[in-house]
């Protein structure tokens, strides 16, 4: 079964068992929701649970809003973290597939304009069109999602993690910046075309170029961080890493002898 029901406030979608033990499965989505986009990324996204999880999942599973956006950070990650994390994984490829993302941003300008053309093809919110973007991009950028004026969550692109730039918002009650546009409430245009900020302004050592949308409501903004720069090379690299990553041929054939 899958079926739109009005979930309490926070739930996005959720993954039921039959309750006489047949082994059949619901897929139920918030139908509260207008947004047609959240609810196709909550439907793949319990996909994605029934296909990977569901057997770690016996009583299911209701996720919110914070677990769609729970993809990767600078941390270690709990169990449910990590299920959330490949369920978002397993949505974003099925719904956004990577070389045709890929072809579509091709000579493409970085903007919510290009991010929003991204959601309506595929059909998906425009933030996991920016999250899809920045698991294969090479710039160094970061989405900030942020509700009255708290950082509720943030993601980093690879080339910005290996920077060491992150937000720990889960863990700590963290304040958008004051001089940011998303805290300073500006006009939506304005946001949404961006504004360079001085370094300072966001984390890091480096001036950021940040564009941001508002929700009707101005209680959830939306933040897309462009840093300047190159990545790190790979002796910087390798001294980030806490530990080094084996290599899966090396690691097959102990270290090439075989």
């Amino acid at each position: 079964m899958v079926e739109g029901l009005p979930l309490s406030p926070g739930v996005e979608a959720a993954l039921m068992p039959k309750r006489d033990d047949s082994g059949e499965w619901g897929i139920i989505y918030n139908d509260t929701i207008a947004s047609r986009g959240r609810r196709n990324f909550g439907l793949a996204h319990e996909l994605g649970h029934y296909f990977l999880h569901r057997h770690q999942l016996r009583k299911g599973r209701e996720c919110s809003g914070r677990d769609m956006g729970e993809w990767r950070n600078g941390r270690q990650r709990t169990g449910h973290e990590i299920m959330e994390a490949e369920a978002n994984a397993f949505a974003s490829y099925l719904l956004m597939p990577l070389d045709d993302f890929r072809d579509q941003m091709r000579g493409r300008p970085i903007d919510i304009d290009t991010m929003t053309a991204m959601s309506e093809r595929y059909g998906v919110s425009l933030t996991a069109a920016i999250l899809q973007w920045l698991t294969m991009t090479d710039r160094r950028a970061m989405i900030v999602f942020a509700r009255d004026g708290i950082i509720d969550w943030a993601w980093s692109s690879a080339p910005l993690l290996r920077s060491g730039i992150y937000y720990a918002a889960r863990q700590d009650l963290i304040e958008l910046p004051a001089r940011s546009l998303a805290a300073q409430g500006v006009d939506p245009e304005t946001a949404r075309n961006g504004v360079n900020h001085a370094p300072g302004v966001w984390p890091g050592p480096d001036p950021v170029h940040e564009m941001t949308v508002f929700s009707r409501s101005s209680e959830v903004t939306i933040s897309l961080l462009l840093y300047p720069g190159r990545s790190p090379t790979a002796q910087e690299m390798a001294e980030l890493e806490e530990e080094p990553v084996p290599d899966t041929f090396d690691r097959l054939t102990d270290g090439g002898s075989r």
